[in-house]
């Protein structure tokens, strides 16, 4: 069940990974610039993270096996939309469908997981293994596309998807057993609909800052609608028996630590992956299957780490391993701060290895401590909210490296690139930060 499971996160960040490493094709394909090209990833994650509360809420009520298998059908069907778009306008579209689609399995596979394992021990190191795939993914998905994309194109991105999910259709029905909340949860529609409105108005303005001006009547009116989509959501969840989103959770230190701490984590992976592969491909040169080879450190070390974090939450807590996670993150940060076109591939890979290393400690601690911030019979929620808080991290991850990198060309693009590594190295900063905070409240 763990596997099947997991196979649900391998599909999603595959997904992720092995779209970024072909973004440069799918741009000569459809004759599209960067601020497409990150439409093309944020519409997938704008959706997901819109949704990911909603759909474990869904979940709890109507069934999770039930959900996660409707989640997998909608992403098969996306995929194809995808992988016959005949423009960027059908791609942007058919990848907000694949973000519904995702918004159904990674948290329902989250709460099927805690559910099935009541002792905290036990869910720990299931926790850390489950965060381990996503490091897998990044294995896999980069040297995938690279190969792909240089033998099939790009279109085969998407194609790839469908075996993948047809076992784990198979898979689900024979080994995944149903189950459901102890409470029904209603839906909260107007909370969902304020909240796909501030994720995307906010993400949205800082992909069409660079290109229509910060302080443009257009920006201005986006700066108005989010902000006041923002305090409508305040306003309404707080006021409702049952919300959407519970915000006295953000009362616990503990909690809103958690959260914090994914949506730096998700900035700081987005930026290094979309700041690599157009710096790899378009100032370097290198072909889309090198790009992706080159990002084999970072996927090894996320990989081995994730799991060994999950054993370290459940010996000795959350501190250490979120400690490891930050400062790695940083170090990996600060290797980049001066790149320029002829920085030595070792140090890039040493780059890569220390952030993937950083990836692979942050994940279980944070999300072990989200999940124990929810009672067992709202594991969906709980997941959601944790998932939610990656997929943000995400969006803006890849909206603030495009907006860095818009306009630039081969020669400047490293240069222009610098800010992102210091933020890099700044969200890692927060997880030591973080750990310090958590024990002065222990």
């Amino acid at each position: 069940m763990l596997a099947v499971c997991c196979l649900s996160m391998f599909l999603v960040g595959l997904d992720t990974t092995i779209v970024n490493v072909g973004l440069p094709a799918i741009g000569r394909g459809l004759g599209i610039g960067t601020r497409s090209l990150e439409w093309t990833v944020d519409a997938y994650t704008i959706v997901l993270a819109g949704l990911l509360i909603s759909s474990g809420a869904l979940a709890d009520r109507f069934g999770r096996r039930r959900v996660f298998q409707s989640g997998l059908l909608v992403f098969g069907a996306a995929s194809l939309l995808c992988a016959t778009a005949p423009s960027v306008g059908a791609l942007v579209a058919a990848r907000a469908v694949q973000g519904i689609g995702a918004s159904m399995l990674s948290p329902v596979a989250l709460a099927i997981v805690v559910n099935a394992m009541p002792d905290p021990r036990e869910r720990a190191q299931a926790i850390g293994i489950w965060a381990s795939v996503f490091g897998l993914s990044m294995a896999v998905g980069p040297v995938t596309g690279g190969a792909l994309v240089a033998g099939l194109g790009w279109r085969a991105l998407f194609w790839i998807n469908l075996p993948v999910i047809l076992a784990a259709l198979v898979l689900s029905a024979v080994f995944v057993p149903e189950s459901r909340g102890p409470r029904a949860q209603r839906l909260d529609v107007p909370g969902q609909a304020l909240l796909t409105v501030v994720i995307g108005v906010w993400i949205g303005v800082v992909i069409e800052g660079p290109h229509i001006g910060w302080t443009s009547p257009a920006a201005l009116a986006a700066y108005g609608v989010a902000s006041v989509a923002t305090v409508g959501f305040v306003w309404v969840e707080g006021r409702r028996s049952q919300p959407l989103m519970d915000l006295r959770l953000f009362r616990s230190p503990v909690f809103g630590h958690a959260v914090l701490g994914a949506v730096a984590v998700f900035v700081a992976l987005n930026m290094t992956l979309l700041l690599n592969t157009l710096y790899l491909q378009h100032t370097r040169g290198f072909t889309p299957l090198a790009a992706g080879a080159a990002t084999l450190p970072m996927a090894v070390g996320a990989t081995l780490c994730a799991p060994w974090s999950g054993r370290l939450v459940g010996r000795v807590g959350p501190r250490l391993p979120l400690i490891l996670a930050g400062a790695f993150t940083t170090a990996g940060g600060l290797c980049l701060v001066g790149i320029d076109r002829h920085t030595s591939l070792p140090l890039l890979l040493l780059a890569y290895l220390l952030t993937g290393i950083g990836f692979g400690f942050a994940n279980a601690p944070i999300t072990n401590t989200a999940v124990s911030g929810l009672p067992p019979a709202r594991a969906g929620v709980a997941g959601a909210i944790t998932s939610t808080a990656r997929q943000v991290g995400s969006a803006l991850g890849i909206a603030v490296a495009g907006g860095l990198v818009a306009g630039s060309t081969p020669a400047t693009l490293a240069h222009a690139s610098r800010p992102g590594w210091i933020l890099v190295a700044v969200c890692g900063l927060l997880l030591v930060l973080m750990a310090h905070a958590s024990r002065s409240k222990t």
